[in-house]
């Protein structure tokens, strides 16, 4: 019974009634922040909840299950332009949502079988030609991409009297929430598990009865899922895609996002989003600057803080419980 309980509380999102507090606020402050925020400023928290999501994919296949990959892009592409086509198609939002997220998995399974016999670079190579490769597909197929003058993709209709901005803005945050609360039951669940035993040992992991084809694959479509959405909600954001915007400076911004906001991390991955967005905007008038910062900060992060930017909020955390007595 004691295993029933631990395991359920395991599973629980918030275990803490103060941390249930704080959560509580947090949703407060972000459904009344449209309202006192300028436009500019809500589209800017929509970007981060989107790109959040697709660095949650890659923080699963790096961060717990130890696949490095750097295919993103092409996920990206698939997941972006199956939206598209959906939409044009007349599908409604949540169904071309669903729909280019498993296109993406299906693709994932199928770059996932490298995994069983490659690791580390070799499989970071592997992917990151499977990126190329997609995108040389969609730049030279115009049936897929639309041609030179790509995907128009009709904005989202406002509901419940709402501006088209505050409207996208609470559409992405509940889909942020919803993935950041299906991400952190998946890993704490057997299946993540799973992936946790997979990157510190798979030869372990499968002495004690794990199946590494499944859980590889697993891994990898799931990712893939993520990062297919991720695309999709970047096409509707955008409202027009072309092929030259899923490069291979995509793959590396989110591999960014994951070791700068820290590995196997929920909250991490949301961090580091944050991260990537907010750089660039920093340095608006020096663009040349943000691969220099990006590097920097890695430099920075793999030296004095490998936990990324979570690892540091978990120390400040715990440096205020202590306080006065440290």
């Amino acid at each position: 019974m004691d295993l029933v309980e631990s395991y359920a509380e395991d599973l629980r999102f918030a275990r803490k009634r103060v941390t249930r507090a704080l959560l509580a606020l947090l949703l407060v402050a972000l459904a009344v922040f449209p309202w006192v925020a300028p436009e500019y400023m809500m589209f800017l928290v929509t970007l981060v909840a989107l790109y959040s999501i697709g660095v949650m994919g890659q923080n699963l296949l790096i961060g717990y299950t130890g696949q490095i990959s750097f295919g993103q892009a092409g996920f990206l592409a698939i997941g972006a332009f199956a939206f598209g086509h959906m939409r044009i198609w007349g599908a409604p939002f949540l169904v071309a949502l669903a729909g280019a997220g498993a296109l993406a998995a299906l693709a994932g399974v199928v770059v996932g079988f490298p995994s069983l016999r490659l690791k580390g670079p070799y499989l970071s190579i592997a992917t990151l030609g499977f990126g190329v490769a997609t995108y040389q597909v969609f730049v030279n197929w115009e049936v897929l991409s639309g041609g030179r003058s790509g995907l128009a993709i009709a904005k989202l209709r406002p509901m419940f009297g709402l501006s088209s901005t505050r409207y996208e803005y609470y559409v992405y945050v509940l889909l942020l929430a919803g993935f950041t609360l299906a991400t952190y039951n998946l890993v704490s669940s057997y299946v993540g598990r799973a992936f946790v035993a997979i990157r510190d040992s798979d030869i372990a992991a499968e002495v004690n009865g794990v199946n590494l084809t499944r859980y590889k694959l697993l891994a990898f479509a799931i990712s893939s899922f993520y990062t297919g959405v991720h695309g999709a909600l970047y096409a509707q954001v955008l409202g027009h895609i072309e092929p030259q915007i899923f490069n291979v400076l995509e793959s590396i911004t989110l591999f960014v996002a994951v070791i700068i906001g820290g590995v196997a991390s929920v909250e991490g991955s949301i961090l580091g989003a944050t991260f990537v967005l907010l750089v660039p905007k920093v340095f608006a008038d020096f663009r040349e600057m943000v691969p220099v910062v990006y590097g920097v900060a890695i430099l920075v992060v793999l030296i004095f803080e490998p936990l990324g930017l979570f690892g540091r909020w978990l120390k400040l955390r715990l440096y205020f419980q202590l306080w006065p007595f440290r």
